[in-house]
């Protein structure tokens, strides 16, 4: 049994490059996870996935030519079942035994946790790497992440793209076989226009190394990644510039690593008239449509020049440089068009286009949806600063014309322009500034971890468009399911949470949701869909308030009140921690809990007469709530909610005294509800913050 490199290699039409590296690594997963469990690969295999445009490849180290011999146990029926009261054999028994092609008196006995059973123990030849290969590598494939097949020529064969070739090499053994139609050869290809047209790969060793010296393609695909990093780093230094954000940039450079097999990278130019353009027209044509690597000078500013990432190594790459060069300026000369004949119509005449655009066919049209967004905003701006008339009016405006854009030429070309474009508009409409940064940011945050609206009118335009939404489409029953949430109203909760969080917004959540569902009273298919509103935005807080580090029951405890004041929660969440460091913490957590269940269901009175209290120990407890109670008020005013909680930490012996002293469920009427008053006024006092209770183990 030899033990050697492994080497798969399937050749294909142009691979999709933004699944490229995703489609290589399943196919690595795959075909070693599969060949791991047939037996095949040693305890110190390592495999490694290679992709290029043009191929998809494993390399997988001390694989076994034969898989060794192994033992199987079939557990049977039990002692019990398998033999009769005499001792003999049951049909259970006996059927069992021939279906596993043993007698009765072959079979052993071992124990189980659900008893002792019969057991079958047999050994199961290996099977040769040579039989298994085609198939294990057929079956790897089958499960990669493909949205869409193709067919080819005339068989049955598919897969991503049409296949062309097929390498199963042991070391220096070809294995035969057959793939997707393809038979498998020793044959592989080098780039098409640098280096042989044709390679014979006679050792899997040499295989990446012969790929690079001869053929000029680098499989490699994250050495291929580094490398054109290294080249567009060194090309920007020399022109003193940089390549921009960082995740723009990496996402770009996945692309084009997909994109070549021999990465080289040459500086393009462009008229510096098109500067005129807004920066972010520009940028987006070269890198979407053509995939180029604009620079920006030292202070962020976007230059005239580009990078060009080529699969071909030239000595004068004049021709390559010109050729993009030409290509690039009918796009330029298309924005700075849409840009110019933009311009000739304000945004605020464009809003009876937006009533012919439908926003969702039970919602009408955007017309109606930018009419909702404006009375919205306003209220959330009227409530933020009341005695601002001109933010009121500017978050109204903003909410009115942030969608307007929408019926612009530049939008219609590159969607992803939305709201960037608006801000230019207004700004060249002569709107007021605070308008125009507000259609620009009403988007925000877009994504995970983006960037927050700022500012008042900013911040009730993005509101005002999310809640719009979410109020919306739930109350015609478009809740997300499972996975799917086709009108990214999860995203639209969280950037409500972390707009009001992280710019400590005192907007209450009850009157949010009252004001963003007024215009569809008439629409809405649930009379509880403000409540189910609330639920999902809860739902997104606990994940964001997980994400921020918090336990599940600090999280728990918070929410469970169901807290109206979304800005404060991180702070009560800190409280919540402080508290349960106490030494007093467990012992009031407990008391909470018992409270909760002697007042289960109940509504008491929270008023307590002193002259009823008997006992020593409910007077004392009435003191000590009492003085607390004065202490912690001012403490809750100023929102010094961790004070707070601290401050009834003094209760921890007066409570436990009076549960060992004191009969809460007296016989006479008078001294019980005004016990369970006591308890009730001590309830409401420690769990402003928090329910206590959750935190009992």
């Amino acid at each position: 049994m030899s033990t050697d490199i492994l080497l798969v290699e399937l050749r294909t039409e142009e691979l999709p490059p933004k699944s490229l590296a995703k489609l290589a690594e399943a196919f690595r997963h795959n075909l070693s996870t599969d060949l791991q469990q047939q037996g095949f690969l040693s305890p110190e295999s390592q495999s490694r996935a290679y992709a290029t445009p043009r191929r998809l490849a494993v390399e997988i180290s001390a694989v076994v030519s034969h898989s060794p011999d192994k033992t199987l146990e079939v557990l049977g029926p039990s002692l019990k079942v398998g033999r009769d009261a005499t001792g003999q054999a049951t049909p259970a028994l006996l059927g069992f035994a021939k279906k596993n092609g043993m007698r009765v008196e072959q079979l052993s006995e071992i124990d189980t946790p659900k008893g002792r059973v019969f057991v079958c123990r047999k050994t199961v030849s290996g099977s040769a790497l040579a039989q298994s290969l085609a198939s294990s590598v057929e079956a790897a494939l089958k499960r990669l992440p493909v949205a869409k097949m193709m067919r080819w020529g005339s068989g049955d064969a598919e897969f991503v793209r049409p296949v062309h070739g097929l390498i199963l090499l042991h070391g220096s053994s070809l294995i035969t076989g057959q793939v997707l139609g393809i038979d498998a050869s020793h044959q592989t290809c080098g780039h098409r226009f640098m280096g042989s047209a044709r390679l014979n790969i006679n050792n899997a060793t040499e295989y990446a190394t012969r790929l690079a010296t001869e053929g000029m393609v680098m499989v490699d695909i994250a050495e291929r990644r580094a490398l054109i990093d290294h080249l567009l780093q060194a090309a920007a230094s020399t022109h003193h510039a940089t390549l921009g954000a960082l995740a723009d940039y990496n996402r770009l450079l996945d692309e084009v690593t997909a994109l070549v097999e021999y990465p080289a990278v040459y500086t393009g130019a462009f008229d510096s008239e098109f500067l005129s353009v807004p920066a972010e027209c520009l940028i987006l044509t070269m890198r979407q449509n053509q995939k180029y690597f604009p620079l920006f000078d030292l202070s962020s500013q976007l230059t005239h020049r580009f990078l060009i990432v080529s699969n071909m190594q030239v000595s004068d790459p004049k021709h390559i440089i010109g050729g993009n060069q030409r290509v690039v300026r009918p796009r330029l000369e298309d924005a700075r068009f849409f840009y110019e004949q933009d311009r000739k119509h304000s945004l605020a005449s464009r809003l009876s286009g937006l009533d012919k655009v439908i926003y969702h066919n039970q919602l009408g049209s955007q017309g109606l949806r930018s009419t909702q967004i404006s009375q919205l905003a306003g209220h959330i701006a009227r409530a933020l600063t009341p005695s601002d008339p001109a933010a009121i009016a500017a978050a109204e405006r903003a909410g009115l014309l942030a969608k307007t854009d929408l019926v612009t030429d530049m939008v219609g070309e590159f969607p992803e322009l939305q709201g960037i474009m608006g801000r230019y508009y207004a700004t060249h409409d002569g709107e007021p500034l605070a308008v125009a940064e507000a259609i620009a940011a009403h988007y925000l945050p877009r994504f995970a971890g983006d960037q927050l609206p700022t500012g008042v009118v900013a911040c009730a335009a993005a509101l005002a468009d999310k809640l719009n939404a979410l109020a919306g489409l739930l109350s015609i029953g478009q809740k997300p399911t499972g996975d799917r949430d086709p009108f990214a109203l999860r995203r639209h909760a969280l950037g409500v949470i972390r707009i009001l969080i992280e710019r400590n917004l005192a907007l209450p959540l009850d009157d949010l949701l009252s004001w963003a569902f007024a215009p569809f009273a008439q629409t809405q298919t649930n009379p509880q869909t403000n409540a189910d509103l609330a639920t999902f935005i809860y739902e997104r807080l606990r994940g964001y308030c997980s994400d921020a580090g918090y336990t599940a029951q600090e999280i728990e405890a918070v929410l469970t009140l169901r807290p109206v004041r979304i800005q404060h929660i991180p702070r009560q969440l800190q409280a919540v921690r402080a508290f349960a460091a106490l030494p007093a913490a467990s012992a009031l957590a407990a008391a909470n809990k018992r409270v909760a269940n002697i007042l289960h269901d109940q509504t008491p009175a929270t008023h307590v007469n002193a002259e009823l209290l008997q006992e020593p120990a409910e007077q004392a407890l009435y003191a000590a709530l009492t003085q607390a109670i004065s202490a912690a008020e001012p403490l809750y005013a100023a929102t010094d909610y961790t004070a707070y909680l601290q401050t009834f930490a003094a209760l921890r012996e007066p409570v436990d005294a009076f549960f060992n002293a004191v009969m809460v469920n007296a016989d006479d009427p008078q001294l019980r509800h005004n016990r369970l008053a006591l308890l009730g006024q001590l309830q409401i006092a420690m769990n402003r913050i928090a329910d206590l209770a959750k935190l009992a183990t």
